[in-house]
């Protein structure tokens, strides 16, 4: 159902891969909701998905870019507000990938160039894609920037490995920027960190099924799936959250402030 919340709003999603991702939800309540925006995605990533379905149903230009190259996003800005006709209102970062998580590399055994890696595409870009923006003068006044995060950036969770310092630094950048952006711009700058979502990505890595069955049983309203994530980012893109910013915002269904819980008793009591 649409409210208009968006209305009139121009953005860029990046991160779109296939139906299950939550920047695909995203840009399709945006849609709903009477914004305009570019897709985008590295041109390897695009290959593998199917984003230009989402660019036809959505009716938004699909531009190309790398996001660990400043090059192509300052690219990326430049068509992007050519295109839907002015500065931007809202950008959607998601964006995560280990190559060490990919490859099975063991916490203790990493290859720090991967490593690397790691941060430059799952975290530095997101720094990359606001100092670009900043450059460019191309946000406009009470904009929004989003980051999807993970609560392994606080808490230590198997096989997740390097893309939890990946997601701590990715909310500290989020900080840092956000006032930055703020005192400048009026521009607000948060993260979302999100309950494991049956993606493509979140279900590469080793053990998901497990994380997310826990995660399931230790959340009173149970996992936010992808859908209500892009529901919440949607929120977080209008001007009814304009007073929101530097904050890791949790949509996990209560996992983050919960001990134990009833469902979780009666299952370690089998």
């Amino acid at each position: 159902m649409s409210n208009n919340l968006l209305k009139g709003k121009r953005g860029i999603i990046s991160g779109a891969l296939d139906q299950n991702s939550i920047a695909w939800k995203v840009a399709e309540k945006a849609h709903e909701q009477g914004a305009t925006f570019t897709l985008t995605n590295a041109p390897i990533a695009m290959r593998m998905g199917e984003i230009n379905k989402l660019g036809e149903k959505c009716g938004a230009e699909i531009i190309p870019a790398d996001a660990t190259s400043m090059e192509d996003l300052e690219n990326l800005f430049t068509k992007s507000q050519e295109t839907l006709g002015g500065k931007i209102d809202f950008v959607l970062h998601s964006i995560g990938m280990s190559p060490n998580v990919r490859k099975g590399k063991d916490y203790g055994d990493l290859n720090y160039d991967w490593f690397q890696k790691t941060l430059d595409v799952s975290a530095l870009s997101f720094h990359k894609m606001m100092q670009t923006a900043e450059k460019l003068d191309a946000m406009n006044e009470w904009g929004s920037i989003l980051g999807l995060s993970y609560i392994a950036a606080q808490r230590t969770f198997p096989d997740y490995s390097d893309m939890a310092q990946a997601k701590a630094l990715l909310e500290s950048i989020a900080r840092s920027y956000g006032y930055r952006l703020g005192v400048s711009k009026k521009v607000r700058v948060n993260t979302i960190s999100q309950s494991p979502t049956m993606t493509t990505a979140g279900s590469g890595v080793p053990g998901f099924d497990v994380f997310f069955n826990y995660a399931d049983k230790m959340s009173p309203l149970g996992n936010a799936d992808a859908e209500s994530c892009a529901d919440y980012c949607i929120a977080m893109f209008s001007d009814l959250t304009r007073m929101v910013t530097m904050q890791n915002l949790m949509h996990d269904g209560g996992f983050s402030t919960s001990g134990i819980t009833d469902a979780m008793v009666e299952e370690l009591s089998k």
